[in-house]
């Protein structure tokens, strides 16, 4: 991959191994690396380095990956960074705890190093395309002002922090007002199709933004999927 900046990515994880080996890969890559053993340090670390992709463990000593995300997503200057979970649990509610305090991935252990690479590069890939001149736009519903040029969603004199992720299905649903999309079409087009999650991420993330706009603009058509209404 020819990366058109140097993407910044700080992976947490207490295991050094990993640690190193992810390191060594994404350097490899052309990636500007910082590491953290633990979720408290992360944050401290964020802080100032703010990067574009956090690499995410789940069990880690002092604050696990779950409650890592959860702070990480409260900070406005990180409202664009991906956030992907790579860990040893499998479980399906562990994951759907990642994605409700707004991780973009989750992947299990072991990890598989060109895989990974790959994935990474394809999620960047993507982020540069969403943001081509031809994709810029600006939404006006009511009292919203949703700014694709700089992800902004703005409620008069108020700018509510949406994650990436958030934003995306909102401009997406916004932008195709009255038209409904299943849960497999809105993984497709806010997640891609080398992304796999669980159709359950799609319920999470319309909760999520439901609770920030109000429960009055995104409209769900039983057995069918969502669709975004604009006020009458």
């Amino acid at each position: 991959m020819t990366i058109q900046r140097k993407y910044k990515v700080l992976v947490v994880d207490d295991e050094p191994d990993i640690v190193e080996l992810l390191e060594y890969n994404l350097e490899k890559e052309g990636y500007e690396v910082q590491t953290a053993s633990n979720g408290k340090k992360a944050l401290a670390i964020a802080k100032t380095f703010v990067p574009d992709l956090v690499l995410l463990d789940i069990m880690m000593p002092e604050m696990d990956g779950v409650e890592t995300c959860r702070q990480l997503r409260q900070r406005t200057e990180l409202a664009n960074s991906f956030i992907i979970f790579l860990t040893a649990r499998s479980e399906e509610y562990s994951e759907i705890a990642a994605f409700d305090v707004g991780a973009d991935d989750y992947l299990t252990k072991p990890i598989r190093p060109r895989a990974l690479m790959s994935r990474i590069n394809a999620l960047f890939r993507r982020d540069v395309q969403k943001t081509s001149p031809d994709e810029h736009d600006v939404i006006r519903i009511g009292d919203f002002v949703i700014d694709r040029t700089s992800y902004t969603l703005m409620k008069g004199e108020v700018q509510i922090t949406l994650p990436k992720k958030e934003f995306e299905l909102l401009y997406f649903l916004s932008s195709n007002p009255n038209k409904v999309f299943s849960r497999d079409d809105l993984l497709h087009h806010i997640w891609g199709a080398d992304v796999y999650v669980l159709a359950r991420t799609v319920d999470v993330h319309i909760r999520r933004v439901r609770e920030k706009i109000g429960e009055d603009y995104i409209t769900t058509v039983k057995g069918v999927g969502y669709k975004f209404e604009m006020p009458k």
